[in-house]
C-alpha cells in the first residue's frame, strides 16, 4: 500500500518550468486537454500578473488546438476568473485537489476525456496525486517562487521526505513513472 502512494505520487514527466512543456509532442501522443493548477505554475502566488513567456505558450498550446483549463484549490474565485479571462481560458475554482471533483468539472468544460488530458502543477501532494488518482497524464513543474500558502509550505515538507529534487536548469527529473507517453 505505502509503495503504492509513493508511485501515485511521481509525476508522468518533470520539468523547471510549464514553458518547457513539449506541446507539440503532447499533441502528436493524442492529448488535447491542459488542466494547469495557478499559483507557482502558471504565475507567482497572490500575483495576477501573468509572465509574458508563459502567456506566449498558453498561446502557441491554442494554436495547436490545446483545451486549457486553470484547475485551482484558491479561495479566491474573483482572482482566478479574472487570470484565466485575461488568458482566454476555462477555470475550476475550490477544486479540492487531490480530490477528482476539481479535474471532473475541467473535463466537463473542456468535453474531453481522462485519456486526452494532461495535469500540470508544481505541487505532488495535490496536482500530481490528483492527476494520477484521476487517471491522467502528469507533469510537474518547479515552483516559480519561494513565497507559498502555509499550507503548501507543510506539503513542501513531505515532498522532500518522498525525494523530490527540483528539475532546475538540468532537464528532467529522475523521479517520474515509468509510464511512457502513448
Amino acid at each position: 500500500m505505502i509503495r503504492r502512494l509513493f508511485e501515485l505520487c511521481l509525476p508522468n514527466e518533470s520539468v523547471a518550468r510549464v514553458t518547457d512543456i513539449d506541446l507539440q509532442r503532447l499533441m502528436q501522443k493524442g492529448f488535447r486537454a491542459l488542466l494547469l493548477d495557478l499559483d507557482n505554475t502558471l504565475l507567482p502566488w497572490r500575483s495576477v500578473e501573468v509572465p509574458s513567456d508563459v502567456r506566449r505558450w498558453l498561446s502557441r498550446a491554442s494554436e495547436l488546438g490545446f483545451k486549457v483549463c486553470i484547475v485551482s484549490n484558491t479561495h479566491n474565485p474573483k482572482r482566478l476568473r479574472q487570470i484565466a479571462r485575461g488568458m482566454n481560458v476555462e477555470c475550476v475554482h475550490r477544486a479540492l485537489k487531490p480530490r477528482g471533483r476539481g479535474f471532473d468539472v475541467a473535463l466537463a468544460k473542456l468535453t474531453c476525456s481522462r485519456s486526452e488530458a494532461v495535469v500540470v502543477g508544481d505541487q505532488i501532494l495535490t496536482d500530481i496525486l490528483g492527476g494520477n488518482l484521476a487517471g491522467m497524464y502528469t507533469i510537474l513543474v518547479d515552483p516559480m517562487h519561494p513565497t507559498e500558502f502555509l499550507g503548501t509550505k507543510l506539503s513542501r515538507l513531505i515532498e522532500r521526505v518522498l525525494g523530490r529534487k527540483p528539475v532546475g536548469n538540468k532537464g528532467k527529473s529522475g523521479s517520474v513513472r515509468n509510464r511512457e507517453v502513448r
